[in-house]
């Protein structure tokens, strides 16, 4: 038998966890369309340099340590952030709203299959409604090995893509379902010569991001995709690079392979 009285409460704790989590994880779910919906907002206000999967991840972290507030003993006390003060006024209502409906979920349309539940719903722009536990991006093999960047590979831009795999225009959407994807970030001086190039239109501060053709015709080829009738590979309009833009791909691809910290375009986010 233990005498220590934590030792005994914390392996209580350790046999109930599971299915704690479970209901913490059914909280979430019920108020992750608030999430999704906040998360594409900013996305599209900020730019594609954005992840919604990572501030939504971010959100949820931080609403697990504000609830240990519920069980302060007085001694540690967990800081509000200045925002939390006050409770807004929209934000109960919200409250108020979900504890009506009983869930944010919309009502069921009309002609859902029998025994389709809402749990196999998608979210807002295609985003999963189970909040997803963030797996660490895997940047290597030979698609992350910077020596298959030469002076003829081709390149393609990331909007371009996006319509050529039947995404439409949602921004961003390629980058979020395809993490793994080596993708580049055009500077001003990288621009300035797609636009010369008649690549692109200027776009100012617009993030421009460029891709590697082969992956995309891979993406093409691959289960998910080749008996899609949206795709559109006519959409691509590939092109080489000079070779000094090569060459900063090149050092990119080596940096994320690391794992390194990538410095920020120059021009800032649209």
């Amino acid at each position: 038998s233990f005498t220590d009285p934590s030792v005994s409460m914390d392996l209580l704790r350790a046999v109930l966890q599971p299915s704690i989590n479970e209901e913490i994880r059914a909280i979430f779910n019920k108020y992750m369309k608030f999430f999704q919906t906040a998360a594409i907002n900013v996305r599209d206000n900020v730019g594609e340099e954005v992840d919604p999967e990572q501030l939504i991840q971010e959100t949820c972290r931080s609403c697990l340590e504000q609830a240990k507030l519920l069980f302060s003993d007085g001694k540690k006390v967990i800081p509000r952030l200045p925002h939390e003060q006050a409770v807004p006024k929209r934000a109960r209502q919200m409250d108020e709203e979900v504890s009506r409906r009983g869930s944010p979920v919309p009502k069921k349309r009309k002609g859902r299959p029998p025994g389709q539940s809402l749990s196999n719903d998608r979210g807002v722009s295609g985003m999963a409604w189970k909040l997803k536990v963030s797996e660490p991006v895997k940047r290597d093999g030979p698609k992350w090995d910077p020596s298959r960047l030469t002076e003829t590979t081709t390149f393609v831009l990331g909007s371009r893509a996006n319509k050529a795999l039947g995404m439409g225009g949602t921004r961003g959407r390629l980058y979020i379902k395809h993490p793994h994807l080596f993708k580049y970030a055009a500077d001003p001086q990288d621009k300035h010569w797609l636009t010369e190039q008649q690549h692109m239109r200027a776009i100012g501060g617009k993030m421009a991001y460029l891709l590697i053709e082969e992956d995309i015709r891979d993406l093409a080829a691959s289960e998910d995709y080749r008996d899609s009738v949206d795709l559109r590979l006519e959409e691509l309009k590939p092109f080489i690079p000079p070779a000094w833009m090569t060459e900063k791909m090149q050092k990119h691809m080596e940096t994320l392979r690391r794992g390194g910290d990538v410095p920020p375009p120059e021009d800032p986010p649209e």
